[in-house]
């Protein structure tokens, strides 16, 4: 077979031969071989107090292979490419273990398309600059009484390359930048962060934040248990969703037993006013891509429209397994992770109000999310920097309470979404009004 020429610069000869080591190798003893490479580079500057501990340059690696013979897969990886041999057989060896199912190719050529996604040239590893971030957040902090407890900062900047024995080629590149500060008044604490691929985040203002939760925080009151109208910002929204919500889409969970969703699809399952959408196109997410983890080209997944349930996620061997179609979802669980189902960049659609207009608990930030049963959506959550809001304006904070609920049942009455929105993870989210919540106070 004859392979395209990657359109790499002169460092990456090395890296472009490598990869057609392995696929000549790998064909010899597979039907099908895949290969994974990312490489990059990241400056970190750490803040204790208010000194900066220190700030470290590296560079990483990491190569994942899969092979497949006789519908039987097999993954391996490494830290260190030129292990590559090693890596192979493992795989090759993982491969003789696994239980055979239904295959039908990786997929094959395909022109990239676009530009990168999530890229910007101007996202350099600097030392300097990573110390001006921990300081801007420091000054920013200072405009409240309380004490730095910690902080960071990191620029990154990955390559990424695809290719397998189809005759598949796919490049892309990454950058990210990430800050965070934590910060303490006696007992009160307060965190706040921010991530882009560009320089778009004001260190000053992520500061001024943390600072502000654990100054407003300082001197709660309790509140008596009850119903009210609670409004979850996007970091304490997102948690939920993702220990229950969004593994409900996974098509792997609905075939496997682990999907409160499963066999609903067409029918209603949340407040008919909201839409989950995962764009991959937005420009704002960390995760967006052209081509999922597997070189699927990627599109914008509709998973539940106007509260109706229209589709889930797949990537190829689920697809396959079950006699269904990828829909682009494979991703990569760090710069050599293997393959699983998930999400590019999740969005919320929905009608945008000023939700705390009305009375409400605005919760910044909820503790214990991980418990979260991810099949029935059974939560209970401690609140942090929680405020009673009356009138449109916060009253006083609010200590020692808990929200118990159901996430499926919770999204059923909604109050609207906030203009605003926040990268969390994989997904870019508003802060929600949601109806009626339980809470347990003092």
């Amino acid at each position: 077979m004859v392979r395209p020429m990657f359109s790499f610069g002169t460092r990456w000869l090395v890296a472009v031969d490598t990869i057609e080591k392995i696929l000549t190798a790998g064909e010899r003893q597979a039907d099908e071989v895949e290969v994974y490479l990312a490489t990059g580079t990241s400056v970190t500057a750490r803040l204790r107090k208010r000194e900066i501990s220190y700030a470290l340059g590296s560079e990483h690696q990491a190569l994942s292979l899969r092979v497949i013979r006789g519908g039987r897969i097999g993954v391996s990886s490494t830290g260190n490419p030129q292990a590559w041999e090693a890596c192979l057989d493992a795989a090759l060896r993982s491969a003789a273990l696994a239980a055979p199912q239904e295959w039908d190719g990786l997929p094959g050529p395909a022109e990239n398309y676009g530009d990168f996604v999530n890229f910007d040239e101007n996202v350099v590893p600097d030392p300097d600059r990573v110390r001006e971030m921990v300081r801007g957040m420091e000054e920013g902090a200072c405009r409240y009484p309380v004490e730095i407890v910690s902080g960071s900062a990191e620029i990154s900047q990955y390559r990424i390359v695809l290719a397998n024995s189809r005759g598949l080629y796919r490049e892309d590149r990454e950058s990210l930048v990430s800050m965070g500060l934590e910060t303490i008044r006696e007992q009160s604490t307060g965190y706040e962060y921010g991530t882009s691929w560009k320089m778009d985040i004001d260190p000053g203002s992520v500061g001024e934040k943390a600072a502000f939760l654990a100054a407003t925080s300082h001197g709660g009151k309790d509140i008596p248990t009850g119903t009210y109208d609670v409004v979850l910002s996007p970091d304490a929204f997102g948690q939920l969703m993702a220990g229950s919500f969004l593994p409900a889409l996974s098509g792997r969970n609905v075939h496997t037993g682990r999907s409160r969703l499963a066999h609903l699809i067409g029918q209603e399952v949340c407040d008919p006013a909201l839409s989950f959408i995962d764009d991959p196109s937005n420009t704002r997410g960390i995760g967006s891509c052209r081509w999922d983890g597997e070189g699927t080209p990627t599109r914008t997944l509709h998973l539940v429209e106007k509260g109706v349930l229209r589709c889930f996620a797949y990537d190829l061997k689920t697809a396959y397994q079950y006699g269904c179609m990828t829909t682009g979802n494979a991703v990569r669980s760090g710069m050599g992770g293997g393959i699983a189902i998930g999400f590019h960049c999740m969005t919320l659609d929905g009608p945008r109000d000023e939700i705390l207009e009305k009375d409400a608990i605005f919760v910044h930030d909820v503790v214990g999310a991980h418990t979260t049963n991810p099949l029935t959506g059974d939560f209970s959550v401690e609140l942090a920097n929680a405020y009673l809001y009356r009138g449109g304006n916060p009253e006083y904070p609010v200590r020692k309470a808990m929200l118990a609920g159901n996430v499926f049942e919770m999204l059923g009455e909604t109050g609207g979404l906030s203009g605003e929105e926040k990268v969390v993870g994989c997904c870019v989210l508003p802060s929600i009004r949601l109806k009626n919540q339980k809470i347990i106070g003092n």
